[in-house]
Order: C-alpha cells, then sequence, then structure tokens
C-alpha cells in the first residue's frame, strides 16, 4: 500500500499553502494525499452530549475545514486521490500518530492560533523534533502562494559520514523525482587556535579542514550517487558556520533537506540549534528527516 504525504490543515492561510504545496507533491510522487484536523470538541463534549444537542459548532467548524482543503487540492489537481479526516486529539499529537504510516507531513509555518511575530508555530516545531517520518515545513513563501519545483534545485545539508544513509537518500530521491539538480554542501570552520601569523603558513590549516569536509562528501554521497545516476550532483564545501551556509544556501532553492538524530533513550527527535535555526529563517521549504544513530 502506498504511503500518503499527510497535510495538517486548521484552515489557517499556512495550512492552506501546505495543501496546496502537498498536492503538487503528491501528484508528482503519484502517492494518496491525506488531509487531517485536529478537534478535542468529542473530548470535551461527548459523543452522547453530541448526539442529544445536534452536531456541535466544532464540528461543523471542523468538517468545513477538511471539506473545503479537500476541494481546493482537488481544484488544484483533479487526478489527486484525497482522503480527509477529524481526529480527538491535538494538532502535535494528531500528525505525530499520523507519522507512523505516511511518507511524509507536511505542515504550514504557523497554525491558526499563531501570532504575527512568531516565526514557527509550536506544532510544527514540535512535530518537526519527533516526528517517526520526513516532515517537510512551508518556508520562504510570504505571499500566500505556493510554488513546487521553480527552481529545479534541492540542497542537501550533509552532516557526519555514514550516519547520513537517511537524510542522503531521502534527498537524492526528491531530486530524482523533480528532475532537479542537488546541490551537497558542507561547512567548515578552521578554529582560531590553529591559525599563524605567519603569512606561508596561515592557508595550512584551513586548506586540511576543506580538505577533511570534501572527504565527508564523498563518503556520504558514494553510494546514494551511484544508485541515482541520472541525478544532477554537486559537491560542494564552503567555510563558515554550518547555519549560515545552510541559510545562504535555501535561496533559489525548492527544498532544503538536513538530518536530525534519534537519540536512545529520548521520546522522539530534538532538533539541535542548526535545524531549529533553518525552520525558522530558510528561504525555501525545509525537510527534516529523521536519522538512526
Amino acid at each position: 500500500m502506498e504511503l500518503p504525504l499527510v497535510v495538517g490543515v486548521d484552515g489557517s492561510e499556512p495550512s492552506l499553502r501546505a495543501v496546496d504545496w502537498a498536492t503538487d507533491e503528491a501528484a508528482l510522487r503519484g502517492v494518496p494525499l491525506r488531509l487531517v484536523y485536529a478537534s478535542l470538541w468529542e473530548r470535551y463534549e461527548g459523543a452522547a452530549l453530541a448526539e442529544g444537542v445536534g452536531r456541535p459548532s466544532e464540528q461543523v467548524m471542523a468538517d468545513n475545514i477538511v471539506e473545503a482543503a479537500a476541494r481546493r487540492a482537488h481544484r488544484r489537481a483533479p487526478e489527486a486521490k484525497v482522503s480527509t479526516d477529524v481526529l480527538p486529539d491535538d494538532a502535535a499529537s494528531v500528525l505525530l500518530n499520523e507519522a507512523h504510516t505516511a511518507a511524509a507531513l507536511v505542515v504550514g509555518s504557523r497554525g491558526r492560533g499563531g501570532l504575527a511575530e512568531l516565526l514557527l508555530g509550536s506544532v510544527s516545531l514540535t512535530v518537526a523534533g519527533r516526528a517517526a517520518c520526513p516532515v517537510i515545513v512551508l518556508r520562504g513563501n510570504q505571499d500566500n502562494q505556493a510554488r513546487t519545483g521553480t527552481h529545479r534545485r534541492v540542497v542537501l545539508g550533509v552532516g557526519d559520514g555514514p550516519r547520513t544513509t537517511e537524510v542522503t537518500r531521502f534527498a537524492f530521491e526528491e531530486a530524482e523525482t523533480r528532475k532537479a539538480a542537488l546541490d551537497a554542501v558542507r561547512a567548515w570552520r578552521c578554529p582560531a587556535y590553529e591559525s599563524t601569523d605567519d603569512p606561508l603558513l596561515a592557508g595550512e590549516p584551513a586548506r586540511l579542514h576543506e580538505q577533511r569536509a570534501a572527504e565527508i562528501l564523498d563518503s556520504a554521497l558514494s553510494k546514494a550517487a551511484a544508485e541515482h545516476p541520472a541525478v544532477a550532483l554537486r559537491r560542494r564545501t564552503a567555510e563558515g558556520s554550518v547555519r549560515r551556509v545552510l541559510l545562504d544556501a535555501s535561496d533559489g532553492a525548492d527544498l532544503l533537506v538536513v538530518g536530525v538524530r534519534r537519540h536512545h533513550g529520548l521520546a522522539g527527535l530534538r532538533l539541535g540549534r542548526v535545524a531549529h535555526t533553518l525552520l525558522h529563517h530558510s528561504a525555501c521549504p525545509v525537510a527534516v528527516v529523521p536519522q538512526r544513530g
């Protein structure tokens, strides 16, 4: 059975952009689209009470929201296989549960409860940090428009060596599906204590760190590159902080792919500073891919 793309909807503009983007993605991948709305009305009012007084306003609103989102998806892609559901739990719990049977989760940057000054809503951060499947957070569109595949460029932030299998595979598959180039980027820095005042030696520590970054790139990419020979792969090392290098690379990209590591003994994933910064400031959608190890 094909796993669906799952979108959390709540009627807000960010969630409607997520529906548009995910509809295009589902059509591109040829997978079903599942739209879910989290509602706690049954928990607090009770099904028996609801039957006695007619449909509560919260249930009516929930049904209207998912039905409107489904109509929007069908208008955008009439051939799309769309299903909807209203689930009795809070938004983060609903999406984290859906993640176990989803190809990926797609969420907007903020929901209906988000304040304008917040850069990213708490639900999006929680889901990106703990979901069992890749989570794509829509960033970079400030005009209420969703655009898929405009630049034909996917960016992969490469972490350390062989433990990047999941994120690397996801990035290659995304690039291949989109017929896009894949820019694999590894940041490096020369620690201050390795610098020297002698101009003849000043470049040597930096050269060694750059060479090591290139070796890590090759090690992380070699297997996936062989499995996806049609993908135009561009390797790049860049001096600077990981956050700044990847934020710069997100400009003019269709998707930025990064990994977060699952720590044994913790409930789900925890976002590090790099992923947290990218989710707040990236110029394009960000895919956060869980890694083991």
